[in-house]
This record gives structure tokens, C-alpha cells and sequence, in this order.
């Protein structure tokens, strides 16, 4: 990967951290679907312009509407879904908590790929996912555990955790497992379909999904101009032109090297939430994070390929 390449994955894992810090601003004044509905709307309208610049118009309309449903069902589950289900945790979890469990998106996809596609599940592999969850339980905990328990060493976990944020790490997860979901079913279905056109899909598709809930659910206090340029921060940086940034680095630098964005994400959700949100950064969180991304890439084959690599250089 050359300098502009790298500098362009830290640019980007930039982005899709700050994406975190953005929620939990702009969350709290206009609740989840709306906020999320605003998110994907603005995305859409950026994905679809780049789109229309490098596609004919007839053979875009022609795509879309040949694949309309898978592209839909990829929309809900890898953006109009998980996008609701971290705002949602981010009403208790900290910006750069969530961030950390977004990193446990690859150990969904391999247990997905495992169970669904019967992909194979090394040894490896397999202590990678549970060393990388157990991560999520340090981090976790870390996060919504009281600091001190009532009733002793004895007490149960619904006494030790509260339940809102067993619910918020629960939704979280979901939200990972969703983009493992949704990265497996575009495997299986829209090989046939370039990048672009099945991210602008997608984003139309999540679009078309949140638009009515947003409705419902609008706030009735006015929004704030901080939670306004949170929604435009969300939609133009941290979808539009980080989606941008992704697709050209997968041309110029392939999927496998992009994907390394993953691995970055937390750094910037950490400091963002710490800078900006004054979030605060304990030993246990740093170490949550250390083992999730420990895990994420043993689970992923990124620590297995290293020593092969050093050997072909060493010949």
C-alpha cells in the first residue's frame, strides 16, 4: 500500500469513527429514526450522484430495478438496521465504547460465512471469535457495571448490570452481527452487482425503510443547530465521502487491504468521544479494545498471513 493509500485509510477510519461521536450528538435531540433516516437520505443522494457520474443513466435504472430486492434486504441489514440499533446503544454506551464493539463486525462475518455458507472455521479462527467477544465482556462491563455491586460479591448479574445497558451492548452486538449478515447475503446474491451501485442501492433501500418511521417518530421540540450539524456530518462525511474514499481505496488497493480500516476505527472512536464529548478512558477499556482487535484479527487470518509474508521477503 503506498503513502496516499495509507493516509486515505486513516482519513477514512477517521470518518467512520467520528460517525460514532455524531450519533451520540445529534441522537438525543431527534431520536433514533429520524436521526438514522436523515443519515442514510443524505448518503443515498451523494452515492447516487457519484453513481450517475460513472454509470449511464438507463443501465443504473436498468440494475436497480432488476435487483431491487436483494438490494433492499441489503439496505435494511447492513445500514436502515445496524445505523438504529448503535444510536440506540449510544443513548447509554460511550461514542468510543461502541465503536470497539463495531470491530467485532468481522467475527460475525466468519461465524455467519461458517454457519451459512459453510465456509471453514480453523482452530485459529475459532479461538480469535472468542478471545475477540471475550474483549466486548471487558469493554462491556467496563462500561455499564456500577462501581460497586449491591449486595456483595453474591449478587447476581441483573443487580451488578443495569438492564438499559445490557439492552445498549445487546443492540450493539446486533448491530455487528447485522453488517455479518448483510456481507455474507451480498456475497451470495449481488456478486453480479459492482461496489457503487450496490451501496447506492442499498442506501435508496434503507432510505425508502426509515423515511416513514422518521415521520412517526419526529421530535416535536425544535433541533438544535449542534444536533443539525451532527445529521450533516453523519450523511455528507462520515457516509457520503467515506464511502468514496472505501470504494477508491478497493480499486487501487483491493477489499483485503481496505477492510484493514477496522482495525482503526476504535482509535478514532476513542479519541473523538474523549476529545470532544470529554468520554473517559480507562485501563479496562483500552485493554477491552486491545483484546477485541487481538481477536478480530486472529479470527480474520490478518496475524496468520504476517509470518508467511516474512518468509517470502526472507528468500
Amino acid at each position: 500500500m503506498s503513502l496516499a493509500n495509507l493516509l486515505q485509510l486513516i482519513v477514512l477510519a477517521a470518518l467512520w469513527g467520528a460517525s460514532f461521536l455524531f450519533i451520540r450528538v445529534g441522537v438525543v435531540e431527534l431520536g433514533v429514526a429520524p436521526l438514522m433516516a436523515l443519515r442514510v437520505g443524505i448518503g443515498a443522494l451523494f452515492l447516487v450522484a457519484m453513481l450517475l457520474a460513472r454509470r449511464p443513466l438507463d443501465a443504473t435504472l436498468a440494475t436497480l430495478r432488476r435487483r431491487w430486492l436483494p438490494l433492499l434486504i441489503v439496505g435494511i441489514l447492513n445500514s436502515a438496521a445496524p445505523f438504529c440499533l448503535f444510536a440506540y446503544a449510544e443513548l447509554t454506551l460511550s461514542a468510543g465504547a461502541t465503536s470497539v464493539i463495531n470491530a467485532t463486525t468481522p467475527l460475525w462475518g466468519a461465524l455467519v460465512a461458517y454457519l451459512w455458507l459453510r465456509d471453514r472455521l480453523t482452530p485459529v479462527r475459532t479461538i480469535g471469535m472468542a478471545i475477540g467477544f471475550a474483549g466486548v465482556l471487558v469493554l462491556v462491563w467496563n462500561q455499564i457495571a456500577p462501581a460497586s455491586a449491591p449486595g456483595g460479591a453474591g449478587a447476581g448479574i441483573a443487580a451488578v448490570v443495569p438492564v438499559p445497558g445490557l439492552l445498549a451492548a445487546g443492540a450493539a452486538l446486533a448491530a455487528a452481527a447485522l453488517y455479518g449478515v448483510a456481507g455474507n447475503f451480498a456475497k451470495r446474491y449481488l456478486m453480479d452487482v459492482d461496489a457503487l451501485t450496490n451501496a447506492a442501492g442499498s442506501m435508496l433501500g434503507a432510505t425508502l425503510t426509515l423515511a416513514p418511521l422518521a415521520c412517526l417518530t419526529w421530535p416535536a421540540a425544535p433541533v438544535s443547530g449542534q444536533a443539525w450539524g451532527a445529521v450533516l456530518a453523519l450523511g455528507i462525511g462520515c457516509t457520503g465521502i467515506a464511502y468514496f474514499i472505501y470504494f477508491h481505496l478497493v480499486a487501487v488497493a483491493g477489499p483485503a487491504r481496505a477492510m484493514t480500516v477496522t482495525f482503526v476505527i476504535p482509535l478514532f472512536g476513542i479519541l473523538w468521544g474523549a476529545w470532544f464529548l470529554g468520554e473517559p478512558v480507562s485501563l479496562a477499556m483500552i485493554a477491552g479494545c486491545g483484546i477485541v482487535l487481538a481477536g478480530t484479527a486472529l479470527a480474520t487470518g490478518a496475524l496468520g498471513r504476517l509470518p508467511l509474508r516474512r518468509r517470502k521477503l526472507a528468500r
